[in-house]
């Protein structure tokens, strides 16, 4: 992972990379999601998702929350944010890498990066969810130590065969 370095968001001109790249996430799932427009709609219609990105970082800053990116000679190509659930818990959202940094381990480190932030943080439990459809995630997820857990949030239902829930002690 030469060349590679995690740290957290510094301004404006990161902030509009890390929206870019949640546009290039959400492109990804709407992509592999096609079966199942309900759980687009409910989640990513472009009206929910541009109010999320107007609202970055909103409630992922410190002290509940933090957003991290990966810069690659001179270019954010990853992201990845935290934020609080409850005072014990919290939640990583939105780790993606540009198709062009793939391979170089850095989902991996993002998310490590989180973890400990979340620990020295005093959180004691790191939740998240991914689609059944990002087999890619789920490996690197599972691989982390995270494990299948309860949905922490409300879900309809018939979302619940497309989603998979985990967490890991911290």
């Amino acid at each position: 992972m030469t060349g590679v370095a995690i740290r957290t968001v510094r301004g404006a001109d990161d902030l509009n990379a890390v929206r870019q790249l949640c546009w290039d996430y959400r492109d990804v799932l709407v992509a592999r999601t096609t079966d199942f427009p309900r759980l687009l709609n409910h989640y990513y219609s472009i009206a929910v998702y541009q109010k999320l990105m107007d609202d970055l970082p909103g409630r992922h800053i410190p002290p509940d929350g933090e957003i991290f990116v990966a810069e690659m000679i001179g270019k954010v190509v990853a992201c990845g944010m935290t934020h609080r659930i409850d005072a014990e818990t919290c939640e990583i959202k939105r780790v993606f890498v540009a198709p062009e940094a793939r391979g170089n381990g850095i989902a991996q480190q993002l998310c490590q990066n989180a973890m400990e932030w979340a620990k020295a943080a005093d959180y004691q439990r790191m939740v998240l969810d991914t689609m059944r459809s990002l087999p890619e995630a789920m490996a690197l997820y599972e691989g982390l130590g995270f494990v299948p857990a309860e949905p922490y949030y409300d879900i309809p239902d018939d979302l619940l065969r497309d989603i998979v829930f985990y967490e890991h002690p911290l």
